[in-house]
């Protein structure tokens, strides 16, 4: 284990107006490291001699790669051009830029969804590129192994210490409620909201709600972040998540539950599942000393009632 303490350093967290970003930003602050931050204005990060200027002229000690374009089933089977392009130059901008500045550290946050459609159970950071992707975000996927191979490109070429973190789902504070274009959770909890308030007798949900999913409450992957940061320096990128998992339908029915909806759900089978399991091994980083802390039912009702103080994100 290696160590490296944030501490007097400065951080630039790209993408701090998003979920993940803004958990990070919200973990660094309350250990009083100083956090850099920049508005699209400031710095498109698909214009690489804007992200370019932008680290040259404030020269972070440490980079968190934080920003994506990101979306739901939908999303990425509707944009898949703008998914691939936009994440690309996104993460290759950043790298690139944050080697020129020299800064000493970087952190690339991918996904889960790097990991080939028929992988073992659970994932291990081993099987990245050992088979197909699934083909409902593809795009999204291929962008992200990118960033991991760049990552490892520029550890390999020229000895910076870059390393990557793989997520599973994430949910919590500052997540995008649009339901059609959110990812599951948040989707769900407006769903179900919406149609308490209106009294609805039934919510529809996506496929058979048979797949299983690992989720993970956002703080508790900014804690990761921070634990990598300070205690991991490696080739190999490592998957950050909670090691179980539950159904949709186990989903679905807490958030019924969380909202307070009294009707019924009804599954809409014509609409894909997408992958049936996908729960990751969290034995390396768990090994190297940090475990996730936040229960699933604490989680959600703490996103829950984060969306009910925040309507207007969507």
């Amino acid at each position: 284990m290696t160590e490296f303490s944030l501490a007097g350093r400065r951080v630039y967290v790209a993408g701090h107006r998003g979920m993940v970003g803004s958990a990070v930003v919200r973990r660094l602050e309350s250990d009083g490291v100083e956090v850099v931050t920049a508005t699209r204005q400031q710095a498109d990060l698909r214009d690489p001699a804007a992200v370019t200027a932008f680290l040259e002229d404030t020269k972070p000690d440490v980079v968190v790669v934080a920003a994506a374009k990101v979306g739901g089933i939908l999303a990425n089977d509707t944009y898949p051009a703008d998914f691939l392009y936009e994440n690309l130059m996104i993460e290759a901008n950043l790298i690139h830029g944050a080697f020129k500045s020299g800064t000493e550290k970087l952190l690339f946050l991918g996904s889960s969804c790097i990991y080939p459609k028929v992988s073992p159970q659970p994932i291990p950071e081993d099987a990245l590129l050992t088979g197909p992707l699934e083909s409902t975000n593809e795009w999204y996927a291929i962008a992200k192994i990118a960033g991991i191979k760049l990552c490892q490109a520029y550890r390999k070429q020229h000895g910076v210490d870059y390393i990557s973190a793989m997520p599973s789902n994430l949910y919590g504070p500052n997540d995008y409620f649009d339901p059609e274009k959110s990812h599951v959770i948040p989707a769900l909890l407006r769903r179900f909201h919406e149609a308490e308030q209106r009294g609805d007798a039934t919510v529809t949900c996506w496929g058979t709600g048979t797949p299983r999913r690992e989720f993970l409450y956002v703080d508790d992957l900014a804690d990761a972040c921070v634990f990598l940061l300070e205690s991991y320096s490696g080739y190999e990128h490592v998957n950050v998540g909670t090691g179980d998992d539950i159904t949709i339908k186990e989903l679905a029915e807490t958030v019924k539950s969380v909202t307070g909806f009294n009707g019924d759900i009804a599954w809409d089978t014509s609409k894909p599942d997408g992958t049936m399991l996908k729960r990751m091994d969290v034995s390396r980083i768990n090994e190297l000393g940090w475990k996730a802390t936040t229960p699933f039912p604490v989680g959600l009702e703490k996103a829950y009632h984060w969306y009910l103080e925040n309507p207007i994100r969507t």
